[in-house]
């Protein structure tokens, strides 16, 4: 039985703890492993960790830091099968998938090996006769990053390159349900020469969650999760007197416009909706079918949706593995048959779909005629499960969206330009994909919803992570004019 225990001050904690949890093969719905619950005393020995290491990491000058920045980026490049295949054993997505995810928290840690860069401040000479203005960009200290199961590399690789890189020492509490890939990072991290110390990993649930956001030594959280969670942390941390950014739950639109290529969209809805068994907080969850687009558009969607090959992630053959457990097996399941008996038209029922029998497998479901009065609309359900809403127009399509309590990620597929910058100004969330289903921002902008996805005012990488990981100090100092001993100051005119 594979033991995962905290990662603290360089090392695994070699003693067991005394609360542990159930690690699953979601492919085969076999246990594979028990990992380690922390209790505050194991995450106040982290924090101390990270608290002794910060003040000499914080001195640490920057080509130190891109030395180990460089090294890390080296090691997920040649190592990347080895985490994606760990990835597919606990999460159950496909091996693809793992190696996507991976790619896009590799896109951030090279990001930052820009650093020398990202961390210059502005310079203002002569404000007043001898006084000179200028800021610096320093770092806040202990930050801790909580981060969910559905992206158990890619999420810490938004939170933990950015913080160390601009002088920060961490704390990761990854999710119990696939933890072991936070490990691996924190040794690899290690290894490319990361002091002791500057990154620490506890694993555990709600205890190490409330241990994290009470301590005092906290000066900063990070996190993504579902709205609920995210607006504990937030309330929770800053009444503490933290810093916070917590990225909360998502209800994705897609719409699609008569005169869009209904090929193109249909291709789109089926990977964006059904890719990584529908577990990603920027999966489409809803199609909005506008005019006379509908009819063909649910057609081109069912056809491709029954094409799909559901089976083990690690199997090359398979377009969508498990989901993560049993648990969350029969939510899913809940939200299809409480969508059938609201009255929706279940095109695709993913709860009679020909998958394997061990394991948390369910099938991609698809359906019709929704309204946004049913719950499979208002629930952010998090599983396969593609929702199709008719609207008469345009407008009648956006304001649907904007109506939502949740404003992740939107998409529009058209042809019309004109459509597709009223779209995009016009549309209240906060990523916006024209033609795209998926619309992440690359490494250098930075990731972000509004509204109810949203807790804080700083977003996920990009400028708003240097912005969220450091505090900016304003220094004004005048010198006295004039010679000093010995020394000259006298110049050329011209």
């Amino acid at each position: 039985m594979n033991e995962i225990r905290h990662f603290i001050a360089g090392k695994p904690v070699a003693e067991p703890s005394e609360r542990s949890g159930d690690v699953f093969d979601p492919a085969t719905g076999v246990i594979s492993g028990r990992v380690a619950f922390a209790d505050p005393e194991a995450v106040n020995e982290a924090v101390t960790s990270a608290l002794d290491a910060f003040g000499e990491w914080r001195r640490s000058s920057l080509a130190q830091r891109t030395e180990v920045l460089f090294a890390f980026r080296e090691m997920l490049v040649t190592r990347r099968d080895r985490l994606a295949s760990l990835i597919t054993s606990e999460h159950g997505k496909t091996l693809d998938d793992a190696a996507g995810e991976i790619n896009r928290g590799l896109e951030v840690v090279e990001f930052v090996c820009g650093i020398p860069q990202l961390l210059k401040g502005a310079f203002s000479e002569q404000v007043s006769r001898g006084v000179d203005t200028y800021s610096l960009k320093q770092p806040v200290g202990v930050c801790a990053g909580i981060t969910p199961f559905n992206f158990p590399a890619m999420v810490p690789l938004w939170m933990v390159p950015v913080a160390v890189a601009c002088g920060n020492s961490f704390v990761l509490k990854p999710s119990e349900k696939d933890p072991s890939a936070a490990n691996l990072l924190a040794e690899w991290f290690f290894e490319a020469g990361l002091p002791e110390g500057v990154f620490n990993v506890v694993h555990g649930d709600r205890q190490a969650v409330d241990a994290l956001l009470a301590h005092p030594d906290v000066a900063a959280v990070s996190s993504v999760g579902s709205t609920p969670v995210a607006r504990h942390i937030f309330q929770s941390a800053a009444a503490s007197g933290k810093r916070v950014q917590a990225l909360g739950g998502a209800k994705n639109h897609m719409v699609v416009l008569p005169d869009a290529d209904l090929d193109a969209a249909a291709d789109a809805a089926v990977s964006a909706g059904y890719g990584s068994a529908g577990q990603r907080c920027m999966a489409i969850s809803v199609v909005v079918a506008v005019g006379d687009a509908g009819d063909a558009l649910v057609e081109r969607i069912r056809s491709r949706t029954l094409e799909l090959s559901v089976g083990p992630g690690a199997d090359e053959g398979s377009d969508m593995g498990p989901l993560v457990t049993g648990e969350h097996r029969a939510k899913v399941t809940s939200y299809v048959d409480a969508g059938a008996l609201e009255g929706a038209d279940l095109v695709v029922d993913g709860r009679t779909a020909d998958v394997p029998g061990d394991g948390f497998f369910f099938g991609p479901s698809l359906f019709d005629h929704v309204t946004p009065a049913m719950s499979i609309y208002r629930d952010e359900i998090f599983g396969p499960v593609l929702v199709v809403v008719r609207a008469a127009t345009f407008a009648e399509a956006v304001e649907l969206i904007n109506s939502n309590p949740y404003a992740n990620g939107t998409a529009l597929f058209t042809r019309d330009g004109g459509a597709a910058r009223a779209f995009q100004n016009e549309i209240q969330v906060g990523m916006v994909g024209i033609n795209v289903p998926i619309p992440v921002p690359v490494a250098f902008h930075s990731f972000g919803g509004w509204r109810n996805s949203l807790y804080g005012d700083l977003h996920v990488y990009g400028e708003d992570g240097i912005s969220f990981f450091t505090r900016s100090k304003v220094v004004t100092a005048r010198w006295p004019e004039g010679p000093s001993a010995g020394v000259s100051l006298t110049f050329p005119h011209g």
